[in-house]
């Protein structure tokens, strides 16, 4: 399984055959290294429904006839506009070809352009025995911990932008609940309100004990 970071909150996982972005939110982001045009994509999973998650998945998903993952409310939003969405609550899961996909609780909001578009969510993505979590925009919430408790978490990517999601200090909280074998800053440096230092971050994930890691923008690894 390969993990590419395009900035913001925006990832594509690679395993098998199967290529499945996650929050691609690409033209609009001055960080970004590649153009949706340019990104491949056999499902995409978006954990809501704001501009900078629900991002360019629409035009990706009429370019490559991917399946869209997502809350159901924001299924149907998508399936109106004539696209494949599937259509999902928070607390289920679902096997699809690549792997299982459950989602989870988040703290946040969800509309696009004024039309409620379901609860906010965060998703585990369970694919050659390995478990990623992508917490989407969230703040700190204690259950946290059980999830951690019930999934054994490889890779996590949570936001430390602070303002619209936790900051710094809620985050590393929220490493310290999860317990996973790696953390990855999201969601910072993208607007002037969520400009923070990921490097901060992960000298204090290392003062408690945890390992985190900076992934450049486009920088992919092997998990």
């Amino acid at each position: 399984m390969k993990l590419k970071y395009f900035a913001h909150s925006a990832f594509l996982v690679t395993t098998g055959k199967y290529r499945i972005l996650i929050d691609p939110f690409l033209d609009g982001n001055p960080n970004s290294p590649v153009k949706s045009s340019e990104v491949p994509a056999d499902f995409i999973i978006v954990t809501h429904g704001h501009g900078d998650h629900l991002g360019d998945t629409m035009k990706i998903a009429k370019r490559t006839d991917a399946q869209i993952i997502c809350i159901y409310e924001l299924a149907n939003y998508l399936a109106k506009n004539g696209l494949k969405a599937h259509g999902m609550e928070i607390g289920g899961s679902c096997t699809f070809p690549f792997g299982r996909v459950k989602f989870t609780q988040a703290l946040h909001g969800s509309e696009v352009g004024g039309i409620y578009t379901g609860p906010p969510a965060g998703v585990l993505l369970t694919a050659e025995n390995k478990t990623l979590y992508h917490t989407g925009d969230t703040g700190l919430f204690g259950d946290m911990k059980l999830i951690g408790e019930m999934n054994a978490i490889d890779v996590l990517m949570l936001p430390i932008g602070d303002y619209y999601t936790m900051g710094i200090d809620d985050a590393v909280k929220a490493v310290e609940f999860i317990g996973p074998k790696l953390a990855i800053p999201m969601h910072y440096n993208t607007f002037p309100l969520i400009k923070t230092d990921p490097e901060a971050f992960i000298a204090q994930l290392m003062a408690v004990g945890k390992r985190g890691r900076v992934l450049n923008f486009g920088e992919e690894i092997e998990l």
